[in-house]
This record gives C-alpha cells, sequence and structure tokens, in this order.
C-alpha cells in the first residue's frame, strides 16, 4: 500500500488555510459592520452580520477539519456541501463589499 508523502505537513497546511479564511472574512464582516454603523446604513449591518456568522462557521469547519485530518483519519477532500459554503460565504462577502461601496454614494 502506498501512504501520503507527507501525511502531517499537508492536513496542518490544509487546516491552516481554512483558519486564514475564516479570519479574512471575519475581518471583513468587522469591516463591513463598522462601516454600516457609521453611516446607519440597515441593509450593510445586516449583511456584515449575515457575514460573520458565516465567519464563525467556517472557523468552526476549520477546526473540526484540523482535528479530523491531524487524528489519523483518512484523508479525503472536503464534502461538497463545505465547499458550497464557502462558495457562499465568498459571494456573501462580495456582495458585503459592493454594497459598502455603493451606499456611500448619493443616488
Amino acid at each position: 500500500m502506498h501512504s501520503p508523502r507527507d501525511p502531517g505537513l499537508q492536513a496542518e497546511r490544509t487546516a491552516l488555510a481554512w483558519n486564514r479564511t475564516g479570519l479574512a472574512v471575519l475581518a471583513n464582516g468587522l469591516l463591513a459592520l463598522r462601516s454600516g454603523w457609521g453611516s446607519q446604513q440597515t441593509a450593510i449591518t445586516g449583511l456584515a452580520l449575515a457575514l460573520l456568522i458565516a465567519a464563525g462557521g467556517v472557523l468552526v469547519y476549520g477546526a473540526w477539519r484540523h482535528h479530523q485530518l491531524l487524528n489519523g483519519t483518512p484523508v479525503t477532500a472536503p464534502g461538497v456541501l463545505a465547499v458550497a459554503t464557502v462558495t457562499g460565504v465568498s459571494l456573501l462577502a462580495c456582495m458585503v463589499g459592493v454594497t459598502s461601496m455603493l451606499a456611500g454614494y448619493p443616488p
């Protein structure tokens, strides 16, 4: 049976990637929340809160994935639901950013 080339490092890199993604989404959510509160735009504030909740979900999934990969569980690709969720969170982050930029301009 063929063993992975670097079983420990690959899992660590994957876990760190999930953590970086979650922290980046969290930072963007906090900036959008600050923008929404500062400009008193309820749409931006609501989207920012949704983004913060999504960031929490990505961080929790990253911690679970880290535990799974480093615990000797056979390495498998993330599930379709995980990939779809991260894609949705990324689209939500883009939507919050565009809404935040457009809300600053007068109609």
